[in-house]
């Protein structure tokens, strides 16, 4: 059994400066949303995380990834 899984994850906004748009990676088995938001380099505390959704759910940062989920992080938007 693979120790790792693959997630396409997709950024939008100012997570995409210096990145990816969309990008198919690897991770260990078992990581966590704000794990991968924190290995692909997005310093949430300068750019707060605004909603992040796998698989077109909405999920909590301690939510577990599994092989072939499409990861979405969307910063937090201001105005009104």
């Amino acid at each position: 059994m693979s120790e790792t899984i693959n997630v396409t994850v997709k950024l939008f906004a100012q997570y995409r400066d210096g990145k990816f748009k969309v990008q198919e990676m690897s991770f260990p088995k078992g990581s966590t949303a704000i794990y991968i938001v924190d290995s692909i380099g997005i310093d949430h505390s300068k750019l707060p995380i605004g909603v992040l959704m796998v698989n077109a759910r909405h999920v909590e940062e301690d939510y577990i990834l599994k092989d072939g989920d499409i990861f979405t992080v969307f910063p937090k938007v201001g105005g009104g």
